[in-house]
């Protein structure tokens, strides 16, 4: 049996309600991404763009994997902002230093939609539908594009690190699933065991994020948006989103409460940034917004 066969089954084996925003200013920046740009805006100055990156000015990225990064569907700020996790459709994950820009990792991912740090210095990727798709892929941030293991699911889109319970969070086309995280004490290496896996209620699961302060999740599928309680593994609608279709991101700042919200207008994307509980909507004419994050600013 191959190494790679071996690795693929290993893996299983060891392996609020939102509050609405209120009248004072927001205190963070908000990254956004959808095609080959991934910008950072400033509230503060109503909107202007402070930071920009695409893959074609980072020749640390091999030239064929930069094309990939065209059609960019996720922009998680990490470690307090100083860095990125950039995933696209095309086939393509980064972890990008913020704000150089340098790209300190990088792997192919069939179709990846969402990316989370683990511990032990490793990431993970959520590969969606295609051809070796459909899967969860395990990196060791020290080698790019090299995969340790991966687990099998069905539309892989969200992923979350949860580390007061020690468990990542993974969503796909209809369940939800949580998997335990641990470092093997004899070679340091982690491994993940699944622990539980909960049907959603209906398919489409695309966007999952965690309710700061809360054990709640906010997810969204193709035609509500829900809330899973993590204490008690149950589902509810959302209170004020609940009956939204075709949400790409629902977001809450966890210093102001505040929520950032991306609704497709025009087949998978749209050109407004909506801040419900807000007069605020951002216009992009033209531009194909997918993802946006509430990103801590650097100035």
């Amino acid at each position: 049996m191959s190494k790679s066969k071996r690795a693929l089954l290993l893996l299983p084996a060891i392996l609020a309600s939102c509050a609405t925003a209120p009248p004072a200013p927001l205190p963070s920046d908000v990254i956004v991404c959808g095609a080959e740009e991934v910008f950072v805006l400033s509230i503060r100055r109503k909107g202007e763009k402070v930071w920009s990156w695409t893959a074609a000015e980072h020749p640390e990225i091999p030239e064929p994997l930069r094309k990939k990064f065209g059609s960019t569907d996720d922009c998680k700020p990490v470690d307090g902002g100083r860095k990125v996790l950039i995933t696209s459709s095309g086939g393509a994950v980064a972890l990008v230093e913020r704000p150089s820009g340098r790209v300190v990792f990088y792997a192919a991912a069939v179709n990846a939609h969402s990316a989370e740090l683990l511990p032990n210095h490793r990431l993970i990727v959520a590969s969606s539908t295609g051809r070796d798709g459909d899967r969860l892929i395990l990196f060791d941030l020290a080698q790019s594009d090299k995969p340790l293991a991966s687990d099998e699911l069905t539309g892989a889109h969200g992923l979350v690190w949860d580390p007061e319970r020690e468990l990542l969070w993974a969503l796909g086309t209809n369940e939800l699933r949580a998997y335990e995280v641990q470092a093997d004490r004899t070679t340091g290496a982690l491994v993940l065991s699944r622990r539980m896996t909960h049907t959603l209620p209906n398919d489409g699961g695309h966007d999952l994020r965690p309710l700061p302060g809360s054990p709640l999740l906010n997810l969204t599928t193709h035609h509500h948006v829900w809330q899973f309680d993590r204490d008690l593994l149950t589902f509810r609608t959302h209170p004020d989103f609940g009956s939204m279709e075709n949400v790409k991101c629902v977001d809450v700042n966890p210093a102001s409460g505040g929520t950032l919200l991306i609704q497709a207008e025009i087949s998978w994307w749209s050109e407004h940034l909506r801040f419900p509980g807000t007069d605020r909507v951002l216009e992009f004419k033209g531009r194909k917004l997918y993802k946006a994050r509430w990103c801590p600013s650097l100035e």
